[in-house]
This record gives C-alpha cells, structure tokens and sequence, in this order.
C-alpha cells in the first residue's frame, strides 16, 4: 500500500513531550502573572501562603511587570522548549529502539529470511511481549515453509513414479506390437489406481488443511464402528481381531473428513499388524472437555523417535512396510491434518509389548447440541 510521507513516531513523540511542557510552563507562569496582580488571590487554588509570596515577588505597577516579568517568562519558555526537543528526542529513541529492532526483523523476513529472531532481552513490557510474539510465528511459519517444502518434494516423488511406470509400459507395449496385452493392462490399471489414489488422498488433506468445511454434530463412537465394519474383511483376510468398546464421544466437525480420519487409523492398524494372531483395539471416550478415539494394536516395536515422525508425509519405515495395501504414505499425516482442522491433538504413543497407540482428543460438543 503506498502512503504518503508524515512524520516519525519519534518525531511525534518529542513535539508532543516539548508541547507538554511548554503548556505546563504557561500555566504556571499564568498563574504566577495572576497572583502578583492587585486585588487577585488564588487562595481556593494554592496552599496558604504561596499567594502571597508570589505577590510580594514582583511590586504591583503594571508596567513594572511587563518589563521584569515579561522577559523573564520569555527565557523560562525558550529553556522548556529546547529541553523538551533535547529531551524528548532522547528518550523517544531510547523508548523506540526495540521497535528499530522488530521493525528490521520484518524487513528481513519479508525478504524471505525466516531464520532470524529479535530475542529482545530486557523485562517484560509491551514491545517484548511484541518481540517474543513475532519470534514465535517467525519460529511457526519457517516450520510450516519447510514443511509444505518437504511435502511437495515428497509429492512430486510419488506423482513421478506412477507416471514413470505408465511410460516404460507404454513403450514396451509399442515395441511389441504382436505380444499379448491382458497383463500389460492389468499392471497399467493398478498403476493408474494408484495414482488415482494418492490424488485423492492429496485432495483430502488439502481440504483438512484448509478447513473449509461445516461443522456438524458427530458422534466418533458412530464413525469408528462404521469405519470397522468397512474394514473387517481385510482384518478377517489377515487373521486379525478387532475389538471395539466405548461410549457416545460427541463433538463438532466435518462427518465426512472425521470418517476418513477413522478409516485411516483402523487401516494402519491392521496393515501395520502382527503377520497373523493380531489384534485391534478402537474405543471412544468422553471427558468434560474432549471426545477421545483410540486406535491400538498389535505389531513389532517402535521407537518414540520412530513413531513421532510416522505423522510426516509420505513418512514410510522398513518397520512397517508391507507388500500389500500399503497406502500412499499419507494415512497418518491426512489423520494429523484434519485432527488440527478441528482443533485437536493427535498423539501415537508405542505399546511396550509391540505396536503403537494412536489417541485422536476432539472438543467435546456442548450439550445443547447433541440429539
């Protein structure tokens, strides 16, 4: 936005503390002008006997005042006028200086520097409070530029690769012209399925980013037993138990989004599982503030190092790879994305006999809003 020149917050400072004073000296010299003349008292404004020495200062001839009162208030003024610029300008600079400071951390930032923090020392005051404030969102915005960073690096590597296969299958169909393309199909059509399938993982977590949804009563006991349902087949191919137990955990959100977020853990549980003989564990709890699903289950040990970056996209570990229905590595990092949108916190937690533990808390929907 273009502005017109003005003048400076210091500049603006030392007028007003100069005209500050100047306004104090003519008041009190008024009042010293006032008292010395004849027949004047300001007795209901001044202590007992200041009146009268005030007038007993300067005789009670007018003329005699404007010559020996006049030049004097003259100098009085000129002394309050050049102290007050003088001074003024000291102490405005010595008030704004933190802000010299933050005011070149947003030139430095806007430049495309995020690493650099003002860390103002001193006590807390306004400008410190203002200082650590920038510092922080400083600190959030380079966390979330290196992030979106490392996201579109990591996209662009999945996207490249179906799409790198589609080409070597495409060129060797054309260089076998008389061979039989049933299985080059079949092979073209899971690639394709794939990349259709990171596509729209991609699309849902923008959406979850974005948060633009409306936000509906949901009960998660609902989701996560539909969720379960859906995915009992591929439990009961690979030999797995789900449990499921709870209570209603009511909160406000988008069903859609909380459904695939449910779906999402319930699958990593159980492709990430024990090879056979495992086990899920889903329950929904309420608190006074929160609506809380847990998704546990059964698996090899993990590391808290390991498991805090599992939220990562496109985050896969030789511990938990597996041939089949492995996703697109967005699984956890979708459930974290919409579990933020609708101001919650995520937790995975490793089991000590093996697996992990994944807590999804929700603000619990006020009452009113519950059928």
């Amino acid at each position: 936005m273009d502005r017109e020149p003005g003048l400076s917050v210091r500049l603006k400072l030392t007028l007003s503390y100069a005209g500050f004073l100047m306004l104090a000296g003519l008041l009190m010299l008024a009042a010293a002008w006032v008292a010395s003349q004849p027949g004047q008292s300001l007795d209901f404004l001044l202590p007992n006997g200041v009146t009268s020495t005030l007038g007993a200062l300067v005789p009670g001839n007018h003329a005699f005042l404007l010559r020996a009162f006049a030049p004097a208030a003259a100098i009085v003024l000129a002394f309050l006028l050049v102290f007050g610029l003088l001074g003024g300008w000291l102490l405005a600079g010595r008030m704004l200086a933190p802000l010299t400071r933050i005011t070149d951390a947003t030139r430095t930032a806007a430049n495309g520097s995020l690493a650099h923090r003002i860390e103002l020392p001193g006590r807390r005051d306004e400008f410190r409070e203002l200082a650590d404030a920038f510092d922080t969102m400083l600190a959030r915005l380079e966390a979330h530029v290196a992030e979106q960073q490392r996201f579109a690096a990591n996209a662009s590597h999945e996207l490249r690769t179906p799409l790198a296969i589609t080409q070597t299958l495409l060129d060797v169909a054309r260089k076998d012209q008389n061979g039989g393309n049933g299985e080059l199909v079949d092979r073209l059509h899971a690639v394709n399925a794939r990349a259709i399938d990171l596509t729209e993982a991609l699309l849902v977590l923008s959406r979850a980013d974005q948060r633009s949804f409306a936000r509906d009563p949901v009960d998660l006991s609902l989701l996560a037993e539909e969720a379960t349902e859906t995915l009992l087949p591929l439990a009961e191919q690979r030999g797995l138990t789900i449990e499921t137990s709870g209570d209603m955990a009511p909160t406000l959100g988008s069903p859609t989004l909380l459904l695939q977020l449910s779906t999402n853990l319930v699958h990593n549980a159980i492709v990430h599982n024990l090879p056979d003989q495992g086990t899920v564990w889903v329950t929904t709890s309420v608190h006074p503030k929160s609506a809380v699903l847990t998704v546990e289950n059964t698996g090899e040990k993990v590391t808290p190092q390991f498991a805090s970056t599992l939220v990562e996209p496109f985050r896969r570990g030789t511990q938990r790879i597996r041939t089949e229905h492995a996703g697109v590595g967005l699984g956890l990092a979708i459930v974290k994305s919409i579990t933020q949108a609708h101001d919650g916190t995520l937790t995975l937690t490793p089991r000590a006999a093996g697996g992990l533990c994944v807590t999804v808390q929700l603000p619990v929907a006020p009452p009113h809003t519950v059928a």
